[in-house]
């Protein structure tokens, strides 16, 4: 069961993964040509090349529009599909200065109480972007400069937060079988300390 959740948060990061590139060079792309953009308008200004620079200028070489709301958009995918492999891997930053002189039960103890309480959290947060996403649908809202559907953002990190939630559920499930049990059901693969 393990290797099927594990599966699941690798391909929500890889899909993270990718958008997150795709975003990266969306930002390279519209800086680079808001970059020369200004650039040619101060070539036409000091009357340097602007035979060249209008040229340039009449190709449409800017900024890609609306990539504030393409980068909106996309990070918030971003951040919950990179969450369940953080949460299965154990890769969360934990900061361990008082815990590390309490007992083993202990410990365990508050581990599975703060992945109840993640896993919660989570939930709650899939929740709600279900609920933002049917209001969004209900009013027909729509970004200002692209004029995509402003749901079309909640569905896709409702994706996300829902594969966050499920791994998040079976961490937690896991943590509260080894305090009942006292044996390791998840190895934890590491992590920043």
């Amino acid at each position: 069961m393990t290797r099927f959740f594990l599966r699941l948060a690798q391909v929500a990061a890889f899909l993270g993964g990718i958008i997150l590139t795709v975003l990266i060079l969306l930002t390279v792309v519209s800086v680079a040509g808001r970059g020369i953009n200004t650039l040619m308008h101060d070539l036409i200004g000091a009357g340097v090349l602007a035979g060249f620079a209008q040229m340039v200028l009449d190709a449409g070489v800017g900024p890609v529009t609306g990539d504030f709301e393409l980068v909106e958009a996309g990070i918030a995918f971003c951040i919950f599909a990179f969450l369940p492999l953080a949460q299965i891997t154990g890769a969360h930053a934990s900061v361990d200065i008082l815990t590390s002189v309490f007992p083993e039960g202990v410990n365990r103890l508050l581990t599975a109480l703060w992945e109840v309480l993640f896993a919660v959290v989570l939930i709650v947060i899939a929740w709600k972007l279900y609920d933002g996403m049917a209001g969004k649908m209900r009013y027909n809202e729509t970004t200002m400069l692209l004029q995509f559907p402003v749901w079309w953002a909640f569905a896709l990190s409702l994706t996300g937060a829902v594969a966050a939630a499920v791994v998040a559920v079976y961490v937690a499930a896991l943590r509260v079988g080894e305090l009942v049990t006292g044996r390791v059901l998840l190895r934890v693969e590491g992590g920043a300390h």
